[in-house]
């Protein structure tokens, strides 16, 4: 049988129709015509088939309604940033069948920044996003009543930090004065330095701070026109190794390690979305906890998962930035003992504090604004 007599054949069951196909045994009996050699056949057994067959016509087209009435429901999902490792949970969990056990068919998009995903999900033109929760709080701070709001924190200590190089004269907090920072303005890091500054005494005056662009951010330190660089600490670090400056020459300098009590990156909602599809969104979260976990126990699955979606990437290298994110923000003691997706009130309270240190809010803060845990499962997420 051809594909076209097939396929013809196929879209006449979905309707209830049956007719005759000159190299298919199965033919309409309206025509009296069977089989190959179209010869007319006894109207007996014209009938019998014509009463074996439309019942079960009748159901492969009550079966194809009932699989659209449950067809997937879409869903975009905005990160911040491109491609790279620690987006390698949410293909894994394409990949392993948990958006679509979930009932989902999701698609994700790449982010310019930590900051990029918050605008696209507020106007509605993203329903879930990944952004950093600390910029969200100033989000809302500035534009009061915005439908976004933070519902399963992920980087529960967040990757900001200053990276430099030893043979440029940073080591650590102390050395920043008096050196050149680069610093990309919609970064994440950088746009926590002040606290990170003040929290250890850095005269952010005394240091000259140069604007730079994402794409050459690495590539400048790697050059010695910067001494340092604000970033995440996973993405910079591999960058400049990626680059060959000497891994004994790069210093991380983990903002959270510093006095920043702040938390990291959240999976982000928005709110009118989530009140009319809190079911979607709870097994939305399940899903991306899914991943999570799948890609724990298995970093090299996650890595291959998503050299699928970007080609042009290291697979040693991404998956040696997720193990590294890992470790260093997701993984955390809190996280295993209290699950994923939750967070500390009094530290959540404490690192909104902290903000009013360099940050001069419009409206009194409200957590409740900034997080829910409405969606997350009691107890968090098992991922460990």
């Amino acid at each position: 049988m051809n594909r076209a007599t097939l396929a013809g054949r196929q879209k006449c069951i979905a309707v209830g129709e049956i007719r005759h196909y000159p190299d298919c045994e199965l033919s309409c009996p309206m025509t009296m015509k069977w089989g190959r050699s179209g010869r007319s056949r006894d109207l007996g057994v014209n009938n019998m088939i014509n009463t074996i067959l439309r019942p079960l016509a009748i159901g492969l087209a009550a079966m194809s309604m009932s699989a659209a009435a449950q067809a997937a429901t879409n869903i975009q999902f905005a990160l911040d940033w491109k491609f790279e490792g620690p987006s390698a949970p949410y293909f894994l969990a394409i990949d392993n069948g948990h958006f679509a056990s979930a009932g989902l068919e999701v698609e994700i998009s790449p982010g310019k920044g930590s900051l990029d995903a918050i605008p696209k999900v507020a106007t509605g033109a993203f329903p879930v996003g990944f952004a950093d929760i600390n910029s969200l709080i100033k989000f809302l701070d500035q534009n009061p009543g915005a439908p976004v709001t933070a519902v399963m924190m992920v980087y529960d200590k967040p990757p900001f930090a200053v990276v430099g190089r030893k043979s440029l004269g940073i080591s650590g907090p102390g050395d920043l004065e008096g050196s050149v920072l680069g610093a990309p303005p919609p970064d994440g890091a950088w746009a926590q330095f002040p606290s990170f500054a003040k929290a250890n005494n850095i005269d952010i005056g005394k240091i000259k701070v140069e604007p730079v662009g994402f794409p050459t951010r690495e590539p400048m330190l790697a050059e010695g026109k910067v001494d340092s660089v604000t970033g995440f600490s996973f993405s910079s670090y591999l960058n400049l190794v990626r680059l060959g400056v000497p891994e004994n020459d790069i210093s991380t300098i983990l903002m959270a390690d510093h006095g920043l009590k702040l938390y990291g990156n959240a999976v982000i909602v928005n709110t009118e979305y989530a009140a009319a599809n809190a079911d979607t969104v709870k097994a939305f979260l399940g899903a991306v906890a899914a991943g999570w976990k799948d890609a724990i126990a298995d970093p090299t699955a996650a890595a291959a998962a998503l050299v699928k979606r970007n080609p042009a990437a290291d697979a040693a290298l991404e998956e040696r930035r997720l193990e590294l994110a890992i470790d260093a923000n997701v993984l955390t003691d809190y996280v295993k003992a209290n699950g994923m997706g939750g967070i500390d009130s009094a530290r959540f309270d404490a690192a909104i504090k902290q903000l009013s240190e360099t940050y001069d809010y419009k409206a009194a803060p409200d957590a409740a604004l900034y997080f829910t845990d409405a969606y997350l499962p009691g107890g968090g997420f098992p991922v460990n």
